[in-house]
């Protein structure tokens, strides 16, 4: 019913202009190309590659016109003629004429078989070369099937001659050889042979058989004896082989052809049989939904078969279809052609006998209404609309009613499906008359909301879609002032499933028929104002359907009790969370348009849901109450009064008394705990920003136990939201002893409660207790400051140095800067009740560690979550006090903050880099206020102008390196952001890789001939590597990335230089991760000793001794690594060795089995040594 997503590759997110604009074709623009490819197939037939280059090209064209195939339509005929004369022609090899056919079923599948085969050539001198050539082919060759199916179609074309057949065949036996077999009988051979097949020329042997056996001469000798053939191989076959189902399904589908397109008066003697031998068969009840759908396409065949073909006087006539003629048509005219002729229906009804087979036939179709697949419903429905058309009115209503019955609550969602499309069938065929529809459209209502569960999920989804083609359909079968007593009615209910139905498709179904009622109509109130708002694309998305346009079609009073009274009934019991949760929000924002009926009518039908047994209804009859009395608290603001002026005191007490029925009966514990416990947490938050009057109220200390063991009981982050919320709300409204004045006594048992939390075993707990102190109101954390800091930092200590409880740590992070927020900033104040002098530096050491957890598990990099959360809490705390206090932020701590969020700027996870390149710009380009004391502002502020703030796409790492690496020439800056790069540079991602280490080999020549500046790198470098030597997440990039370097000759002007130091120190730190045994480590320090051969002086010998070392390591892959990078390394470095023993030298590395005996290898190590004039290394004897 609804359109579809996409359409020729448009997605359906777009604007419906450009919709219209990119996927309405005006022509078969492709018209020369398709010329050129067809003339293309003489010279591409042989080869595999390309033909099928060719075939997906003329695909990708034809496949452009599936929506539009009549474009084709002047285009058909140059096109079958430039295939047919390839297949015509004697020169064509075998794989021409295949390829021709191929191209000939792309043509015909798009523009469809009807249309297509009446252009095939169907003259006399076709019907032999066309049997022939059908002859020559293999039935069970898989690859040629397109050649089959069009030959089939063509000779069903042939068939079409008005000559008799016996004309063709001559003298048979006149040459006195060979017999030949009669022209008729060799075509009925080719049309049973091809009713077996297990392709798709099955299908066009049925179309064969339609046309062949529907001729004159052909009926009178083959026809009974083909209907004896069809009806034998039907009882013979069993539905449960392979083999017997095509047998079937090629018999049930060239019958139904033939009782399609045959002559009434000469297949209706044959009827009877064909409907004994089906009822025999039984196949309603087989497991082949095409088998089932075949019988049902026959049925309705035989059973028109029977009805004389006529067309039922007494059906409901509406006058114009056309729409423009409708409009323009007057008022008087349209009703007098709409007034049916019921005095010439009852003459042409009269002495007018209905066989009894009907009844047998109807039964089927009703039946058939009720299958479990769409495909049989939908074929039971179109039958059921063409026999009814025959029918006496009478018996046509007899038949309406037993349609009715499928939407009894006793059916199942299928038989309410197949209701649907029959009653649509119905009423766009006419033969529902108007005085049906008072039975009619309740039905059609319910099923416009048809929703029935099953387990965890529900169905229906297919009722109310084939609902609204329902209401579609009847838009254009009846006239306004018929359809005008259900206007309401129809108009409400097609509302309501356009913004309030689960399902895309049905939302979408419902906005096309309610447009095509405003449109055929006219009657629907405001539907025009309406349509503008839920078109299309609109109820595309759900949270605007429910949170946005229900808003503004309640706004409309036809419309708002209808919509308030569904979400009540049907969606906050609905089996999905997020349904009954938009409804609840929904209800919220629906309550300013009816304020009084939510006050005493919804809100008194809530509260006894909201303690029902259902789970469901439960979970959203209490988020509904809380929605709706915030609701009406925040419009009683308006007129000066309070929620419980507008409510009954019937409904507080039973607000009140929620929470203590759900706790006596223990409804907080258990699955349905997790619902109830997130729900009531939410119904306490908006309970105490509507200023319910409980305070000093027993329930307070009950919902505050909630609140304090749902903390406790692990809940995970998206439902702990919901606690925190109603703790904060909770603790504003009712802890405090006068205005901005804690309860002292609450105040003492909350904080403490929560600092003791951090301490618990349990991660979520934590998690819970951090959050918890984090939304504590101002005055609840006067006083208590510094106790509330320290356990917060404590906790992230420990757990850091312990490496778990990452998200509780995420969590404590938050808590520090929202705990910071909520309290003064004041320099010479209070360290307990204020930030200060005394702890901002506390505040900024605790946040600054956090910028450096990398904790690892299996989850990969958990510690990006507490450095995204630490940058984040960076950010808001400087902020808040360059604006209140600037004189307490001293300058390291500025330039330490700024220093980590330039190392995470360069960092690899573009998440976590664009989130600190943001807060690295924000801070930098701040101006109300400015922060104070960043390093080296000016020379920051060229590099990064107020424009990068949104022009800097710090996730694309094309654009984020080239920035970053310019912070490498402002000593302030330089370690931190190189040691950030060495993880880029160093990493396995290849697009961070290939950008990082481009911009960085930039900056680099860029320095090339500056020592003083490149002899400041290296010494940053040297120190990087000295302070995470033993630290492999940062050391085995470092060793990649200074690889990198060696190789590219970024130290070319210290290679110059005999023993430079930068060489000496590189070589050190490197011969201290030899006595690694992680494989990956020792392979990149191979490297980058391979790299040290190039610096010149005594530093070489000791290079090549520590690399002859490596030769002879425990593990032989290790040896095998290091003699392939010895190998390139001489070759690149060819001045390493004397010429003379080279070629021994490269010999003995290249034929050597490294991974052997390590007596053997040591051997050829030691003779490399010899060669390479280096002293033999000695084995040194371990002391016990």
């Amino acid at each position: 019913m609804a359109l579809s997503e996409t359409e020729n590759g448009c997605p359906g997110g777009e604007g419906g202009e450009s919709i219209v604009q990119t996927c309405v074709l005006g022509g078969f623009s492709e018209s020369s190309e398709t010329r050129a490819l067809l003339s293309s197939l003489l010279e591409v037939h042989g080869d595999i590659t390309t033909t099928e280059s060719a075939t997906q090209k003329f695909l990708v064209i034809m496949n452009r016109y599936q929506d539009q195939p009549h474009l084709l339509d002047p285009h058909l005929e140059w096109m079958l003629d430039m295939m047919l004369e390839l297949v015509r022609s004697e020169t064509s090899p075998a794989s021409l004429v295949h390829l021709a056919f191929k191209f000939l079923f792309i043509i015909c599948k798009v523009r469809g078989y009807k249309i297509f085969m009446q252009l095939l050539p169907h003259e006399v001198a076709d019907v032999q070369p066309v049997l022939d050539l059908l002859s020559k082919q293999d039935p069970k060759d898989s690859e040629t099937w397109e050649t089959r199916y069009m030959l089939l179609l063509w000779l069903s074309m042939t068939c079409l001659i008005p000559f008799d057949l016996y004309r063709l065949d001559g003298h048979l036996g006149s040459d006195g050889s060979t017999v030949r077999e009669p022209t008729m009988d060799r075509i009925l051979a080719i049309a049973k042979s091809y009713l077996l097949v297990v392709d798709s020329s099955r299908d066009a042997a049925s179309v064969l058989v339609s046309k062949f056996m529907t001729r004159p001469d052909v009926k009178q000798k083959c026809l009974g004896e083909f209907l004896d053939w069809s009806l034998t191989a039907i009882s013979q076959a069993n539905d449960q082989f392979l083999t017997d189902i095509m047998v079937l399904d090629g018999a049930l589908q060239s019958l139904a052809t033939l009782f399609k397109h045959g002559k009434r008066d000469d297949v209706l003697q044959y009827a009877p049989a064909v409907m004994r031998c089906l009822e025999q068969k039984r196949l309603s009840e087989s497991s082949q939904s095409m088998l089932r759908k075949l019988e049902v396409k026959l049925i309705q065949r035989l059973g028109l078969t029977f009805l004389k073909p006529r067309l039922a006087a007494w059906r409901y006539q509406r006058g114009n279809r056309s729409l423009a003629a409708n409009l323009s048509a007057s008022q008087s005219t349209t009703v007098s052609t709409a007034a049916p002729p019921v005095a010439e229906a009852r003459d042409t009804e009269e002495d007018y006998d209905i066989p009894e087979e009907v009844e047998t036939v109807i039964e089927h179709l009703l039946l058939g209404l009720k299958d479990k697949e769409t495909i049989v419903r939908w074929s039971a429905a179109k039958g059921i609309g063409r026999v009814t058309g025959r029918l006496p009115k009478e018996l046509a209503d007899e038949v309406v009613g037993s349609v009715l019955d499928c939407f009894s609550f006793q059916e199942t969602d299928t038989a309410w499906h197949g209701g649907c499309l029959a009653l649509a069938e119905l009423g766009r065929r006419g033969l529902l008359l108007p005085s049906r529809l008072t039975d009619v459209v309740p039905l059609i209502v319910k099923s416009l909301t048809y929703d029935e569960k099953r387990g965890a999920c529900s169905v229906g989804s297919n009722v109310r879609d084939a609902a609204c083609y329902v209401c579609w359909s009847f838009a254009r079968a009846y006239e306004p002032k018929e359809l005008e007593p259900f206007v309401t009615q129809i108009a409400s209910s097609l509302v309501i499933t356009a913004v309030f139905d689960r399902n895309v498709n049905c939302r979408r179904a419902a906005s096309a028929a309610f447009q095509e009622n405003v449109g055929r109509q006219g009657t629907f109130p405001h539907g025009i104002d309406i349509l503008t708002a839920a078109d299309y694309f609109a109820v595309g998305n759900l949270n605007n359907c429910f949170l946005n346009i229900s808003v503004y079609v309640a706004s409309f009073p036809q419309y708002t009790k209808a919509m308030i009274d569904h979400l009540i009934a049907m969606k906050i019991n609905h089996w999905d969370g997020v349904i009954r949760e938009l409804a609840t929000k929904a209800l919220h924002n629906l309550t300013p348009q009816a304020p009084d009926y939510m006050a005493t009518t919804v809100l008194p039908q809530l509260l006894p849901v909201a303690v029902g047994v259902d789970l469901h209804g439960r979970h959203g009859a209490i988020l509904a109450c809380a929605e709706i009395t915030h609701a009406l608290y925040k419009l009683g603001l308006q007129t000066n009064r309070t929620v419980v002026d507008i409510i009954s005191p019937e409904c507080v007490d039973a607000l009140k008394n929620i929470h203590h029925t759900l706790n006596d009966r223990k409804q907080y514990r258990g699955f349905g705990g997790e619902l109830m416990r997130p729900a009531m947490c939410c119904f306490i938050e908006k309970l105490s920003l509507s200023k319910m009057p409980f305070k000093n109220d027993p329930v307070i200390s009950g919902w505050q136990w909630l609140i304090d063991d749902t903390i406790k009981s692990s809940v995970k982050d998206a439902k702990m939201v919901a606690v925190v919320s109603a703790l904060s709300a909770l603790c504003e409204e009712y802890y405090q002893s006068e205005l901005g004045t804690a309860d002292s006594q609450m105040q003492d048992v909350l904080v403490s409660q929560y600092i003791e939390g951090l301490k618990s075993h349990q991660m979520l707990t934590r998690c819970g207790s951090a959050l918890a102190l984090g939304c504590l109101p101002g005055f609840m954390i006067h006083g208590k400051l510094k106790q509330i800091l320290e356990g917060l930092t404590q906790m992230c200590t420990v757990s850091q140095k312990e490496g778990t409880f990452t998200e509780s740590r995420r969590d404590a992070v938050r808590a520090i800067a929202q705990v910071v927020v909520k309290v003064a900033v004041c320099a010479h104040g209070s360290p307990d009740s204020a930030l200060c002098s005394e702890n901002v530096a506390e505040v900024y050491g605790a946040l600054l560690n956090r910028m450096n957890d990398y904790t690892t598990d299996s989850r990969g990099d958990v510690g990006a979550w507490v450095r995204e959360a630490a940058t984040s809490s960076l950010v808001e705390v400087t902020l808040l006090v360059a604006g209140s206090a600037p004189e307490i932020l001293q300058p390291d701590l500025v330039k330490c903050m700024m220093c980590c969020l330039s190392q995470q700027a360069g960092e690899k996870i573009d998440r976590y880099r664009a989130h600190a390149g943001n807060a690295f710009l924000r801070l930098l380009h701040s101006t109300e206020p400015a922060v104070p004391h960043i390093p080296q502002r000016e020379e920051l502020m060229s590099i990064f102008p107020v424009e990068t703030s949104t022009s800097l796409n710090w996730n694309d790492p094309s654009q984020a390196f080239k920035y970053i690496t310019q912070l490498l020439g402002l000593p302030q800056y330089q370690y931190h952001t190189l040691l950030g790069l060495t993880v880029s540079v160093g990493g396995i991602t290849e697009s961070t890789v290939h950008f990082s280490s481009l911009s960085l080999f930039d900056h680099l020549r860029g320095i090339q001939d500056h020592s003083a500046a490149l002899t400041q790198f290296g010494d940053v470098l040297l120190t990087i590597f000295r302070d995470n030597l033993r630290n492999d997440r940062v050391s085995i990039p470092f060793l990649k990335m200074l690889n990198q370097i060696l190789a590219n000759s970024c130290f070319e002007i210290f290679t110059t230089q005999e023993n430079h130091p930068f060489c000496w120190d590189l070589l050190n730190l490197c011969k201290e991760l030899k006595k690694t045994k992680d494989i990956s480590k020792l392979r990149a320090c191979i490297s980058v000793l391979c790299g040290l051969i190039q610096f010149q002086g005594d530093v070489r010998k000791k290079v090549l001794s520590q690399l002859l070392m490596l030769l002879c390591h425990s593990f032989p892959v290790i040896r095998k690594t290091m003699a392939s990078q010895m190998y390139e390394m001489l070759l690149t470095y060819d001045d390493v060795i004397e010429p003379e023993v080279l070629d021994d030298v490269m010999t003995l590395l290249s034929d050597t089995n490294w991974e052997g005996d390590l007596s053997t290898v040591r051997t050829q190590r030691n003779q490399l040594c010899d060669w390479l004039v280096v002293p033999r290394p000695q084995a040194v004897t371990k002391v016990s």
